[in-house]
C-alpha cells in the first residue's frame, strides 16, 4: 500500500471528499437493508472483473461510462508544461464477505441472523477501501517492451473472526469476515504531442487491469466480484505543470484533446477551481472541479442531490427496519444515527440552495423588474411560455403555449436574466409558491400577456 503523503502534505486532500463519494456511490441504497432487492445487486460503477470471465460474456465495451464492466480501464489526459514526476493514486474497494455463525453448545453453525441482546448481526458483502500511491518519472525508458512502466498491485486474502459473547461463559456465536486474493497491474506512459504557447504538451496514459485468475468463465457474478477491484478510479497530481481540461480545452490544445482515448473512466480537473495540478479520473461522468455540496451532512451513497428526500424517507423506517439496517452495515448505522439526530436547521439547508443567481437590480422604482418586448415584467406579471427548440430541458417543451405567473426575476453569474414562474391552472401552483419551487425561463422564452385576470391554460 502506498502512502498518502509527500512529506507532511496530503497532496490529494482537496479532492478526497469527492473521491470518497465516488468510492461508495451505490454501495448501499435506501432503505439500507440487506434484504432489500436493490441491495442484492450491487457495485454499479468502476468494476474491473477478471479477464476471461469478462470475455466469456461478450465483446468489450469501450465507452467512457464505468457502469459497463470490463477487465481494464484507461485514462488519457494532457499535461502542459515542464514536470519531472506524476503521482498517481489507484483507489478501489475490495469485497469482504461477512457471515454469521451461532454456537449451539457444541459447534458453530451458519445462520442468517444472530440476536446479540443489544443488536443483531447479519450476513452481508462489505468492502474494504484500498489505495496505492505510485510515482512515475516522465523521462527515461520504462520496464516494458513498448517503453511504458508497469507496476503490479497485490492484495492477499484473509479471514477475521469476531466472537459474540453469550450470557454465560460460552459465546453466542461469531462473525466471519473473508477476503479473497486480488491482483491488478498499472501501466503508465507519457507521450509528447506538441508544444503549447509556453511549454511542452504531453499525453499521459494510466491503464488499470485486473490480472487475477482462478474464476471459471461461467461463474456467477457474485463469485467474480470477490476478485474484482470495485469503484476503481485514479487520482493524479503534478508539480511544475498543469493538467488541461478535456471538457473545455484551450483552442491550441483541442486537436490533442481529441486524441485522448478514455475507456470506462473519464478525467476531470479536481480541487478548487483555481488549481490545475490535480486530476480525478472517475467511472462516473463529472464536470471539472466537482465538489460535495456544503449543505450535505454526510454520505447517503445515492447522490448528493437527493439528501433531503432520502433523509425524510429514512425517518419513516420502522424500528424493526432500522434494526435490520443497523445490522446490515456500519455505514447504514451511521446514516440512521445522523438522520435521527439531525437538527431542524440542517434539514432546512437540505431543502435547496441557488448558487448561480441573484436578484436583478430594479430599473428605477417598483422592485424586481425587467423588460420584454417593451413591456415591464415583475412579480405577478403574466407571460406565455415559448421554450427554445435547442438547448432546452425536454420537459419544458411540453409547456409551450402555457400561461404562467412571474414569481421572481433573477440573474445568473453570466448576467443572463431568468424568470421564475408558476403555471396558471396548475393545482400545485400555490404549494410550489409556498415551497419556492419554480420553473425557470430566459427572456427570449416568454411573451408578455395583458395584466387582466388569467384566462384558460394553454395546451398541454
Amino acid at each position: 500500500m502506498g502512502t498518502r503523503t509527500v512529506g507532511a502534505e496530503d497532496v490529494f486532500a482537496p479532492v478526497r471528499s469527492v473521491a470518497d463519494a465516488i468510492l461508495y456511490e451505490g454501495y448501499l441504497l435506501y432503505p439500507y437493508r440487506g434484504s432489500s432487492g436493490k441491495n442484492r445487486v450491487r457495485w454499479q460503477f468502476g468494476v474491473l472483473t477478471p479477464r476471461e470471465w469478462t470475455r466469456h460474456r461478450g465483446p468489450d465495451d469501450k465507452g467512457v461510462a464505468g457502469s459497463a464492466e470490463g477487465w481494464w480501464q484507461q485514462t488519457e489526459c494532457l499535461l502542459y508544461g515542464p514536470a519531472e514526476t506524476v503521482m498517481c493514486q489507484i483507489r478501489f474497494l475490495q469485497l469482504q464477505r461477512r457471515s454469521v455463525e451461532e454456537f449451539d453448545g457444541h459447534r458453530h453453525r451458519p445462520v442468517d441472523a444472530l440476536d446479540t441482546g443489544t443488536g443483531m448481526e447479519t450476513g452481508f458483502d462489505e468492502a474494504v477501501p484500498r489505495e496505492f500511491t505510485l510515482r512515475f518519472p516522465l523521462e527515461g525508458k520504462g520496464n516494458t517492451a513498448d517503453g511504458s512502466r508497469k507496476v503490479f498491485l497485490e492484495l492477499p486474502g484473509g479471514q477475521d473472526i469476531q466472537v459474540i459473547p453469550g450470557a454465560g461463559e460460552e459465546p453466542a456465536g461469531r462473525v466471519l469476515r473473508r477476503r479473497w486474493p486480488l491482483s491488478a497491474a498499472v501501466r503508465f506512459s507519457a507521450t509528447p504531442v506538441g508544444e503549447g504557447p509556453k511549454g511542452p504538451l504531453t499525453r499521459l496514459r494510466v491503464r488499470v487491469e485486473n490480472t487475477g485468475g482462478g474464476i471459471a468463465a461461467g461463474a456467477e457474478r457474485d463469485e467474480a466480484l470477490r476478485v474484482s477491484p470495485l469503484a476503481c478510479h485514479v487520482l493524479m497530481a503534478v508539480r511544475g505543470g498543469s493538467f488541461i481540461s478535456l471538457l473545455e480545452p484551450p483552442e491550441w490544445a483541442c486537436a490533442a484533446a481529441r486524441t485522448c482515448e478514455n475507456v470506462r473512466t473519464f478525467p476531470v480537473l479536481a480541487g478548487p477551481s483555481a488549481r490545475y495540478d490535480l486530476l480525478l479520473s472517475s467511472p462516473i461522468l463529472l464536470y471539472d472541479h466537482p465538489r460535495v455540496a456544503p449543505e450535505s451532512p454526510g454520505d447517503l451513497h445515492d447522490s448528493g442531490e437527493i439528501d433531503e428526500i432520502l433523509s425524510l424517507r429514512t425517518l419513516t423506517l420502522t424500528d424493526e427496519e432500522k434494526r435490520e439496517a443497523r445490522a446490515t452495515d456500519a455505514r447504514a448505522a451511521a446514516i440512521l444515527d445522523r438522520v435521527d439526530t439531525m437538527p431542524p436547521e440542517v434539514f432546512e439547508r437540505l431543502h435547496g440552495a441557488v448558487r448561480s443567481m441573484g436578484m436583478v437590480p430594479p430599473p428605477g422604482e417598483g422592485g424586481e423588474e425587467t423588460v420584454v418586448a417593451g413591456v415591464r415584467l415583475g412579480t405577478g406579471s403574466r407571460v406565455r411560455l415559448r421554450p427554445r427548440l435547442r438547448g432546452t430541458d425536454p420537459q419544458d417543451r411540453f409547456l409551450d403555449g402555457r400561461d404562467a405567473r412571474v414569481e421572481k426575476v433573477l440573474t445568473d453569474v453570466d448576467d443572463v436574466v431568468h424568470l421564475a414562474v408558476t403555471l396558471e391552472g396548475d393545482p400545485a401552483a400555490d404549494l410550489d409558491r409556498w415551497y419556492g419551487r419554480y420553473r425557470y425561463f430566459t427572456l427570449d422564452e416568454v411573451e408578455p400577456l395583458a395584466a387582466e385576470a388569467p384566462g384558460e391554460a394553454g395546451p398541454e
